[in-house]
Parts: C-alpha cells; sequence; structure tokens
C-alpha cells in the first residue's frame, strides 16, 4: 500500500481509461436493468422494456432485487463488526443509498472502500454519490469482473494488502458463465488476500432449462451472458473457504437482524466465508 502521505483520506479516487459519454442506449445492461427493479431513475427506455420481459419470467424479481440490497447491507455490517475495515465491491451498480462504504463508515468512520462496475453509467455517477466519511477513503474503478488482474492492481493503490479484506461479490457471477472461467476469476480475486479475509457473495439459482433459455435471450440482447447454476454450483464459489453460518441459504435466511429488512426472494442464495 501506498504511504498514507500520497492517499488524502475522505477523498474520492475514480480511475478508467474510459468515456463516461461512451453510453449505449440502444441495448439494455444488466446494471442500469437493476436500478428499474429498484424503482430507481438511472436507466433508458430500452431497459426498462427488458427488465419488464424479466418481471414476466419472474414477477418476484423487484423484491429479490431489494432482498440481495439487504443482504449486502446485513454482511457488510456483520464483517465490519468482526472488524474488517476494507472492502473491495466488483459489480456495484448504479448508487443506491445506503451503499456498500455508508454502511461500513457508519460502524469504522475510517473504513476504506474500492468500487469496481463496467456500466459507463455507474462511471458517471461515481464522482456525485459515492462520498466517504472525511477519516475514510473511496475509489472507484470502471472495469470488468473479467478483468481480476486489473481490477487488483487497483485495489492495491488504494487498500492494505496485508491486512484482511472483505470481497463483495453481490448478484455479479451469474453474469459470467463457465465458458470465462467464473470460479477462477474468484479465485484469482480471492488469491492475494490475506487469512482472515472475507468473501460477500449472492447468486440467483436457476435450473429450469426453458426459464434459463427466455433469460438468457433477454440479457444477450444487451451483449451481457447469463449462467444458471444448482445451489451445488453455487456452494462451489466458496470452496476453500470457512464458511461462516448458516452456510449458503436464501437471501431472508441470513442473518436477519431486526435492523435491516430481510423479505424473502426465491432463488436468490447467499453466504459470507472467511479464508484461512
Amino acid at each position: 500500500m501506498p504511504p498514507a502521505g500520497r492517499i488524502a483520506k475522505g477523498v474520492d479516487v475514480i480511475e478508467d481509461g474510459f468515456s463516461a459519454d461512451l453510453i449505449d442506449t440502444s441495448k439494455p445492461h444488466s446494471a442500469r436493468m437493476y436500478d428499474w427493479f429498484l424503482g430507481g431513475k438511472d436507466h433508458y427506455p430500452v431497459d426498462a422494456t427488458a427488465a419488464r420481459k424479466v418481471m414476466e419470467l419472474f414477477p418476484h424479481i423487484k423484491g429479490s432485487a431489494w432482498a440481495n440490497r439487504e443482504f449486502m447491507h446485513r454482511a457488510a455490517r456483520y464483517l465490519s463488526e468482526k472488524g474488517v475495515a476494507q472492502f473491495l465491491d466488483i459489480g456495484t451498480g448504479i448508487p443506491t443509498p445506503p451503499n456498500l462504504h455508508q454502511v461500513v463508515q457508519q460502524i469504522t468512520p475510517g473504513a476504506r472502500v474500492v468500487y469496481t462496475d463496467n456500466d459507463p453509467i455507474v462511471l458517471r455517477h461515481a464522482q456525485a454519490l459515492l462520498r466517504g466519511t472525511p477519516e475514510g477513503h473511496v475509489a472507484y474503478l470502471h472495469a470488468d469482473v473479467r478483468e481480476p488482474e486489473l481490477i487488483l492492481a487497483h485495489a492495491q493503490k488504494h487498500l492494505d494488502f496485508t491486512q484482511p479484506v472483505g470481497l463483495s461479490l453481490i448478484a455479479v457471477m451469474h453474469f459470467v458463465t463457465d465458458e470465462e472461467g467464473a470460479h477462477q476469476i474468484v479465485r484469482k480475486l480471492l488469491d492475494p488476500l490475506v487469512p482472515g479475509s472475507y468473501l460477500m457473495f449472492s447468486h440467483f439459482v436457476l435450473e429450469d432449462p426453458d426459464l434459463m433459455q427466455r433469460l438468457q435471450d433477454i440479457y444477450r440482447a444487451g451483449g451481457t451472458s447469463v449462467q444458471g447454476r444448482s445451489i451445488e454450483g453455487v456452494t462451489a464459489f466458496f470452496q476453500g473457504l470457512q464458511l461462516c453460518d448458516p452456510g449458503v441459504v436464501l437471501a431472508a435466511q441470513w442473518h436477519p437482524d431486526g435492523r435491516t429488512p430481510a423479505r424473502e426472494a426465491p432463488g436468490l442464495y447467499v453466504g459470507v466465508a472467511q479464508k484461512v
């Protein structure tokens, strides 16, 4: 990690090499569709049209999107209370308060968070919305989860890899196929993290081949792959890690705490595990 003097606390850092103006409004994007599911306003008609098609297949999808976000809140708070003060969040999505850094910096004001996403509209909003505490640090990288080496090189400028890191992969790996090496990507992201680091993970389980094909057709129209996996396939992402109780479960079953809602979300499986 660079000397403290090289990174000003509380100052957001954005790195990309990409123009935020290059937003393709002719094709739907998964991050903007997710924004529609959450009731946001940072999407385009093509995203809303695709999202409504998904909702025809899964009428509960809006509630599931919120359940996914609520799991992130509970998991981030859980790790913060265990002393984790650094987070690498990949597949950030369009900022929807409270964001991960707002959750963890409420517990640890000096917490450091690095965000990564591949949608240029997220990049456009990063400077305005990803504001941290004066004591903490927030950074953003425009990149794809399929670029683990690039992401890790950026993260090491802002996080101390000699200390535990919370790696957040929330609802992102079902957009990476087995052919693209989804499990290997997660291993690469975990490899440089020290023991005591954690993985926060959520993934939709879908094994119905007809529904899976129809879902793939919707997302592929926007250039996004979708991978259907079983519960066993999701659990395989935690191989070599020590799962925290209660293991890989439906989102509502993971540490309901009375502070953050834990609504039902059919098919949304989640888990948190420690690197030992």
